[in-house]
C-alpha cells in the first residue's frame, strides 16, 4: 500500500458531533510519519466525547489550557496522558468554538509492524495485536505524545500525523457502551467494526449501524 498516496481526510470531515463523527472513522487509516519510518493502523474500535455536557469529557469544566484543542478548528490531534504512563489519542470534532472529540481505541496494523513491535518492546513473534490493541498500545506503537503531536493537524498530508481516506470493503459496525469510565459510562458512544480482532475488549452489542466503510 503507498500510503503517502493517500488523501488525508478534509476538515469538514470532522465538523460533526462526535457521534457522528466516531462511526464514520471506522476503516479510515491514522499514518504515521517517525523519521523515514510510515507506520499506518486502520481504525477500528472508535469512542464519543461530546463538549461539556458529557461528564466523561475532559472538556466538561469549560476551556483550560490543557483542553483547548477540544475548543479549536475540528480535525487536529488531542493527546494526553493517563495514569501517568499512557497516551491516549483523540481527534476533535464540532465547529471552531464548540468542544468534542473522537478517541481512537484500536488500530488494525497494515505498515510499518516491526517498527511498531520495537516501540512496544514486545518479544520476536509476538501476536501483532498487543502492537496496536487499545488506545496507550496504539499510541506507543507509534510513537505518539502529547509534547510531540498534541495539537498536530489530521487533515494535512505534511504532517508527522493525519488520517488518510482508504478503500477497504464495507463492514458492519458494532455499537457499545464507553468503557473504562465511571461517569454517563451507559451511553451507547463506543463504535467498532464487528468481528475484529484487533477491537481492546469485547462487549455485547446494543445494536448493529451502517457499515463502516461506507
Amino acid at each position: 500500500m503507498e500510503t503517502l498516496s493517500l488523501p488525508a481526510l478534509p476538515r469538514d470531515f470532522y465538523v460533526g458531533s462526535p457521534d457522528a463523527v466516531a462511526p464514520a472513522l471506522l476503516g479510515k487509516l491514522l499514518i504515521r510519519r517517525l523519521g523515514r519510518q510510515i507506520l499506518a493502523g486502520r481504525i477500528v474500535e472508535v469512542e464519543a466525547y461530546f463538549g461539556t455536557g458529557d461528564p466523561a469529557a475532559h472538556s466538561f469544566a469549560g476551556r483550560t489550557a490543557r483542553n483547548s484543542v477540544l475548543f479549536g478548528p475540528p480535525g487536529h490531534a488531542y493527546v494526553y496522558l493517563i495514569y501517568g504512563m499512557h497516551y491516549c489519542l483523540n481527534v476533535s470534532c464540532e465547529p471552531d468554538g464548540l468542544a468534542g472529540c473522537v478517541l481512537i481505541r484500536a488500530l488494525e496494523p497494515v505498515a510499518g509492524l516491526e517498527a511498531m513491535a520495537l516501540l512496544r518492546t514486545l518479544a520476536p513473534g509476538a501476536d501483532d495485536r498487543l502492537s496496536t490493541s487499545g488506545p496507550g498500545r496504539l499510541c506507543q506503537a507509534m510513537g505518539i505524545t502529547r509534547a510531540e503531536l498534541d495539537g498536530a493537524d489530521l487533515t494535512a498530508l505534511h504532517s508527522p500525523l493525519y488520517i488518510a481516506v482508504d478503500d477497504s470493503p464495507a463492514r458492519a459496525i458494532m455499537v457499545t457502551p464507553r468503557i473504562g469510565i465511571s461517569k454517563a459510562a451507559d451511553l451507547p458512544l463506543r463504535f467498532s467494526v464487528a468481528g475484529n480482532r484487533f477491537v481492546s475488549r469485547a462487549a455485547k452489542p446494543l445494536q448493529n449501524r451502517r457499515r463502516a466503510g461506507s
